[in-house]
């Protein structure tokens, strides 16, 4: 079926559909009036009458036939309303999106979306008479994502606009005199009856019907009708595997990237489905056996091709499903810590039975991301990391044990006293989990493979401290620091602030040391400290607990001084979490100032010496992070300046939710918070832009100075910018008053920057 075009979608009068959904329900209530007078009138008297010769059964049969055909219809009659009524609901949805998007954001942004047919659309800025016409890079990815989102939704009533004529036709049938073929209680009905048609094929799926096949599980993924029911369709834990395993091998084996891709896809929705069918919260949902099961099965052998001498264990294949949605605890927790515990155990239990050298490369992963999914422990800790509150609760109550089947054993503990301090011994197994042939040949590759597990502890780690998956860029909702979070986050910043050569990274430098097992979890630990920034301002220079300049957002982490700064000497080394931290930084002692400046205070305190005091903190933040910068460059080699300036570029999100915690202060101030956030917003993020590129130095200036930087000079002028920046909501300070905030500004940015890069070097020795 031809996609729907971006006219289609906006311009159709749904009213129409509208009308025709009242008239059929209409059409269902006379139906059913008629099929009650049928067997209340003619069906009774036809079974109380005296039928004799050929008419006791020709006629009786037809008095029959022609009261089921009534209730034939009316069933009929019901199917039709009920599909009809569904695709209209879903239709108006849709189409209220795509006017929103066209008539509100397009023009909010200054974008022009055009239709180019086949379902596609493009974006482009209209010239302005006295425009550059120059755009950001953040205006045009924002414009892009604006025409993604507006396909997604011409995809979306595509897909139902097809699973409604498919259903239609199936219940009208073949036969003009004939009511009663197929009845649907819903369309969710519908489509999941057509997707368990599709899954019965297995791989012998086309490509157009796996790419259908994904469209239904795609849009209706986070539904709970469809998810439970399609679940329950498959047939069951072990079904479920069966299918999904075939489907990922049939998938990922050759060099077929059209098939490889719709692999991908079947491999993100079935995830996200199972997400939701699984949830004790949704009705309806899969009972809580299925979890059980899925332990049971996940130490057996499953058979997906008869007579193959080596089947894969049900939690490799369980694995690749895992990855993808947001699981509750109930169901995700158990299965972790079971796949943790025989990891424990056995670190090889899994791997012994992976296809070395396979020209399948990719396993029960068809993401390719983070190992080819042989190894259960990398697929349940990714899941972790995009399930925040099974991860939270994963890493913050006590372990329970788990036998070999995957029950509990009520009689033993697990042996440890917490799942952070078990995966941080320095002695923990990570394998290499990849079939490919020739990893062990090559350092660099072997180097990369061992990475996978500490980076998907590593975003299991961001999702339990921050509440959000590891990988979202919504920054729509800024999220409380829960006690459980604040208390794993000072865990962690104590764990590696105190044993910082678990993560410590070196490619025999200047300074030659051994690298830690765990340095590439490192730009998740920038990730967590950015969310925990006003925790890290607080204690640079130990500010006390009930402080108000250095608010924390929800439970403090109460961190410790001289542990927080080495902690931040070792990650600010990893290019990735220097830019988050330095973005971070910058946005909230920019909020801070902001607040001494604008805020209500009843302090008796000048106003310079609370700027003074306001910038000090973040200025020696920057100081550890030009010198982190300063040692991975000159004493490790392990990035260059050219790392750490292509950094920055996708760390906006840091900057609006560091807004989002204190956006209060701003709309209190201003009637249209918005427009204000978006200024500040793009305001901080040049600054930070400028910060992170001119933070450099070279050789012989390094050799002259090791705290010599030009990040010195960036941490002046980025506190002279909070000022100017919170300045503009103050018209009543004169030019001098302005001169002198500026000038403490920049004094205190100077010596605290100074600190902060003599107690990086200090931590360094």
């Amino acid at each position: 079926m031809a996609s729907l075009t971006f006219m289609d979608v906006v311009e159709v009068d749904l009213g129409k559909l509208g009308s025709a959904v009242s008239d059929w329900k209409t059409a269902v209530g006379n139906l059913k009036t008629l099929e009650g007078n049928a067997k209340s009138g003619l069906l009774a008297k036809s079974d109380s009458a005296r039928w004799a010769g050929v008419n006791a059964t020709v006629t009786r049969d037809f008095v029959g036939k022609t009261v089921k055909e009534f209730t034939d219809a009316h069933a009929q009659a019901e199917t039709i309303w009920k599909l009809l009524d569904d695709a209209h609901a879903e239709l108006l949805k849709i189409q209220k999106s795509m006017k929103t998007a066209i008539e509100v954001d397009a023009p909010a942004m200054g974008v022009k979306i055009e239709d180019i047919g086949g379902g596609a659309v493009r974006w482009f800025f209209p010239h302005v008479r006295g425009d550059t016409d120059e755009r950001t890079q953040g205006q045009r990815d924002a414009a892009q994502a604006l025409a993604d989102r507006i396909a997604g939704l011409i995809a979306h009533a595509t897909e139902i606009d097809g699973s409604v004529t498919r259903a239609l036709g199936k219940t009208h049938g073949g036969d003009a005199h004939n009511f009663g073929h197929s009845n649907y209680t819903s369309l969710d009905d519908a489509q999941v009856e057509r997707q368990l048609e599709l899954a019965a094929l297995g791989p012998k799926m086309t490509d157009a019907q796996l790419a259908e096949f994904n469209s239904h599980m795609k849009y209706n993924a986070k539904d709970p009708d469809f998810s439970t029911a399609f679940y329950q369709g498959l047939g069951g834990p072990e079904a479920t595997l069966e299918f999904y395993g075939r489907m990922s091998i049939d998938g990922t084996g050759g060099d077929d990237k059209a098939r490889l891709a719709l692999t991908q896809e079947l491999q993100r929705t079935m995830g996200t489905a199972l997400a939701t069918a699984t949830d004790p919260d949704n009705k309806p949902h899969l009972p809580a056996s299925w979890g059980a099961e899925f332990r049971k099965l996940g130490t057996q052998p499953i058979e997906l091709e008869p007579g193959a001498m080596n089947s894969p264990y049900g939690y490799q294949v369980l694995g690749g499903l895992l990855r993808y949605g947001d699981y509750d605890p109930e169901f995700l927790n158990p299965i972790a810590e079971h796949v943790t515990q025989l990891h424990r155990d056995d670190p090889t239990r899994f791997m012994l039975n992976a296809p070395m050298g396979s020209d399948d490369i990719y396993g029960f992963n068809p993401s390719g991301k983070l190992g080819s999914g042989n190894d259960p422990l990398n697929s349940v800790l990714e899941a972790l990391g995009h399930s925040p509150e099974a991860s939270e609760k994963f890493f913050s109550d006590t372990p329970t044990k788990y036998n070999e089947d995957g029950t509990v054993d009520k009689n033993n503990s697990a042996g440890f006293s917490s799942y952070l301090e078990e995966f941080t011994k320095e002695d923990f197994q990570w394998n290499i989990d990849t079939n490919a042939a020739n990893v062990m040949a090559d350092e660099e590759n072997t180097a990369d493979a061992l990475n996978d597990g500490p980076n998907a502890l590593g975003h299991a780690l961001e999702a339990a401290t921050t509440g959000r998956p590891y990988d979202s860029d919504d920054t729509a909702d800024a999220i409380k620091h829960t006690p459980e979070r604040a208390q794993l986050t000072h865990d962690i910043v104590e764990k590696f602030g105190t044993n910082p050569e678990l993560i410590r990274h070196n490619e025999n430098g200047d300074v030659d040391v051994e690298t830690g097992p765990l340095y590439a979890l490192r730009d998740s630990l920038g990730d967590i400290t950015a969310e925990y920034m006003g925790d890290f301002q607080r204690t640079m220079y130990e500010e006390d607990s009930s402080s108000e300049m250095f608010p924390t957002f929800g439970t403090g982490a109460d961190l410790t001084p001289g542990t927080a700064q080495r902690f931040l000497a070792e990650v600010g080394q990893d290019p990735d979490a220097y830019a988050a931290i330095t973005t971070a930084q910058q946005a909230y002692s920019s909020s801070v100032v902001d607040h001494v400046i604008n805020g209500e205070n009843t302090s008796q305190t000048s106003l310079d010496g609370r700027v003074r005091d306001a910038v000090a903190p973040g200025a020696a933040m920057a100081g550890i992070m030009s010198e982190a910068r300063a040692n991975a460059i000159f004493d490790y080699h392990t990035a260059s300046d050219e790392d750490f300036n292509k950094s920055a570029e996708d760390k906006q999100k840091w900057v609006d939710r560091i807004i989002g915690m204190g956006i209060d202060n701003t709309a209190g101030r201003v009637p249209i918070a918005g427009d204000v956030v978006g200024w500040i917003s793009e305001d901080i993020q040049s600054s930070v832009m400028e910060s992170i590129q001119q933070d450099t130095t070279n050789e012989a200036e390094r050799e002259a100075s090791d705290d010599y930087s030009k990040g010195r000079s960036q941490a002046i002028r980025s506190a002279e910018d909070a000022v100017n920046r919170a300045l503009m909501e103050r018209p009543d300070i004169d030019y001098d008053t302005h001169d002198a905030l500026q000038r403490a500004a920049r004094t205190a940015a100077g010596i605290s920057h100074s600190d902060g890069a003599k107690w990086e070097a200090a931590g360094n020795k």
